[in-house]
């Protein structure tokens, strides 16, 4: 049976991208329309100047559709309700809400602002450009609303991030629907709900992510019919899988009659987003397999985020060879794709490649490359990256500086880190918020300054969330300060009870400390709220296959076979000085036995199926889901001097790439 990675490996090149037909470029086609219409049209009739204004609106040339209609005005020619609409809807395409608020008051003038399709396009142009007050205030002057004007002030609050009253105007056309049964056909064609305002709905159901709103507009969707409709389902499909109900959004994608690019790029980012990278690979196949639907830049995006949160390297590998294959390695938002794929793979050089092949940069470019210099431990040439950024006239935003501080952390550049946090309101306008406090939280306590990390918590601002605790609680475990570990515990207990991390680090810090009865303490804890420690597990992927192991795995068809390669590699350690650390084992009991425990945990067995499964030399590459404990990492150094193998290891904070006996870590992490 094949493997959703070999799946995508094997279907990925059945259907070859074809590229369209090239296209007349828009100055040319307008070009073409602006000559056509002094050579052939009357200057002097509106209608014409309406077709000119039209044409240009729909061809995306905002800009000379506006100044079509200034050209017309400048003719004293008198604009009619046909004519204002795409004006509108231009400035709309412009966000220019100078050239709105004029076109708006040329509408007044000529009597047509109580148009019910010129006030929707007033609605529309006001939401775009943020003045959500403007809108409502012409919406609610309204006397007769269809099904337009709805639709516009329901989007203009979901784009306006008012998501919840989009939702309760949606309750209130509802009730002014029912009202107006009794109407004539006309206008009843004209008032009830289409598949347009109920994808507006849905998209504030995405917003709002409440599973009975979703559900009961869902329910609405099947009454009246709507479920047929492409739109709707992928708006449907969405909003469930923001609520995380991924099984239902599943549903509604299989029930789909009709799926677009659209449709099957929503499943695969929604399923890579939510960690569920198989299903993703799996999807992705099919739309491979579908003579339908054919993937493109927005898709491999997709597929690649998915190999970069699984790190599925060789998929990853393919799938930068579509990008090549269809010419998109410069394009911004697939190249940083391809950059954030091959950090968060192992693979930080390539990553560098990627990203100098990107021609216009943008602002998530240059912070994927910081973020994926600074998990792996290269503080240095994050920083580079970061001051070239600026001199390139890129502002840094909130994410870039979490980046940066998260570098700093993870190298103990604590300096620095102080240097940029200072800075980063003051000359970037970005205002301090908990994932910098955070990171700085982090630094301190690493570098072993708990108290001024603990000083700087009481100073905050903004009242610390669970993050900023963790942190502290992190650094406490650290340097075994059992004191603030304890006040860090408390206030995370307050604020996420169902966490058992945080019942786990203090035990952690407890057994440090010798204190057997208060990680027994910990243990009733626990016990009695329903607590289970997260299993920890090691990924390896293989000749494109994904192979999981778990803490004394004993379920791997090769398991014998790994145990005794760790009896025999144990024995060439020992002759090296190695003494297991027992610090990281909970258990009162004797070294022996707490050795023993050491030596089945899960990256081990996965580093040993690596070596014995790979060629002489090769990289190995593991994914922890948890922080590496002391003892593996002092292990996997040692193997990579006595087998001459590169080991890269990912764990839940960061990499280690370890090499003759050495960690780029520096053993600071």
């Amino acid at each position: 049976m094949k493997t959703p990675l070999q799946s995508v490996f094997r279907t990925i090149t059945i259907r070859a991208y074809s590229s369209p037909p090239p296209q007349p470029t828009k100055w040319t086609k307008n070009k073409n329309l602006t000559t056509m219409f002094h050579r052939y049209v009357d200057k002097t009739s509106v209608s014409s100047w309406n077709s000119i204004i039209a044409d240009l609106a729909r061809s995306g040339d905002s800009l000379e559709a506006l100044r079509a209609f200034s050209s017309m005005r400048k003719l004293s020619l008198i604009p009619n309700r046909n004519t204002f609409p795409c004006a509108i809807k231009s400035c709309s395409s412009l966000f220019d809400l100078c050239a709105g608020k004029q076109t708006h008051q040329q509408a007044f003038v000529f009597g047509f602002e109580s148009d019910l399709f010129v006030s929707s396009a007033l609605i529309d142009m006001y939401s775009k450009c943020g003045h959500l007050e403007h809108a409502r205030n012409l919406f609610d002057e309204i006397p007769q609303r269809n099904v337009v004007s709805w639709t516009s002030i329901i989007a203009g609050h979901v784009q306006n991030g008012c998501a919840a009253e989009g939702i309760r105007l949606f309750k209130e056309l509802l009730v002014e629907e029912s009202e107006n049964v009794g109407c004539v056909q006309e206008e009843e064609e004209d008032r009830f709900v289409d598949p347009i305002v109920v994808s507006s709905v849905l998209s504030a159901c995405s917003w709002v992510r409440q599973k009975r709103t979703t559900e009961g507009v869902h329910g609405f969707v099947i009454k009246r019919g709507f479920d047929g409709c492409l739109g709707v389902g992928n708006t449907l499909m969405d909003a469930y899988a923001k609520c995380g109900e991924m099984g239902v959004s599943r549903k509604v994608f299989d029930g789909m009659i009709e799926k677009d690019a659209y449709s099957w790029n929503s499943m695969i980012a929604e399923y890579a987003q939510n960690g569920l990278s198989a299903e993703a690979f799996n999807v992705f196949s099919d739309m491979v397999k579908s003579s339908k639907v054919s993937y493109n830049a927005v898709t491999l995006s997709a597929v690649l985020l998915a190999c970069a949160n699984s790190g599925a390297l060789q998929v990853g590998k393919c799938i930068h060879g579509q990008v090549i294959k269809m010419d998109l390695e410069d394009n911004v938002f697939v190249g940083t794709s391809v950059v954030d794929m091959y950090c968060k793979c192992g693979r930080v050089e390539l990553a560098r490649k990627g990203f100098d092949r990107v021609k216009e940069k943008n602002v998530k470019s240059w912070t994927a490359m910081v973020a994926g210099y600074g998990m792996h431990g290269c503080a240095k040439d994050a920083l580079e990256v970061f001051y070239k950024m600026i001199r390139s006239g890129v502002k840094p935003n909130y994410i870039t500086f979490v980046s940066v501080l998260a570098a700093c952390s993870h190298a103990g550049l604590l300096e620095e880190g102080w240097n940029w946090f200072n800075r980063m309101n003051h000359e970037f306008n970005v205002e301090p918020g908990i994932e910098h406090y955070s990171c700085m939280v982090d630094l301190l306590g690493r570098a072993g300054y708990l108290n001024e990390a603990y000083g700087l918590i009481k100073k905050m601002k903004v009242r610390p969330d669970f993050i900023i605790w963790g942190s502290l609680l992190g650094a406490c475990r650290i340097h075994k300060n059992v004191e603030l570990g304890e006040i860090s515990a408390r206030k995370l207990f307050e604020l996420d009870p169902s966490n058992c991390g945080y019942y786990v680090l203090l035990s952690n810090i407890y057994a440090d400390a010798g204190r057997w009865d208060d990680v027994a303490r910990m243990r009733i804890l626990m016990k009695n709220h329903g607590l289970l420690k997260t299993p920890g597990f090691s990924i390896v992927e293989l000749k494109g296959r994904i192979h999981v192991f778990l803490v004394g795995d004993k379920e791997h068809p090769q398991h014998v076979k790994i145990y005794e390669y760790l009896d025999k590699l144990n024995v060439k350690l020992q002759g090296l000085g190695y003494v297991p650390n027992v610090t990281s084992v909970l258990h009162d009991i004797d070294d022996e036995e707490k050795g023993m425990v050491l030596r089945v945990h899960s990256e081990k067995l996965a580093v040993a199926f690596g070596i014995m499964n790979s060629v002489p030399c090769a990289t190995i590459q593991i994914i922890k889901n948890l922080r590496i404990c002391g003892d593996c990492h002092a292990v996997i150094k040692l193997i990579s001097k006595v087998e001459n193998r590169k080991i890269i290891v990912r764990d839940s904070k960061r990499f280690h790439h370890c090499k003759d006996g050495f960690c780029s870590c520096g053993d600071y992490w």
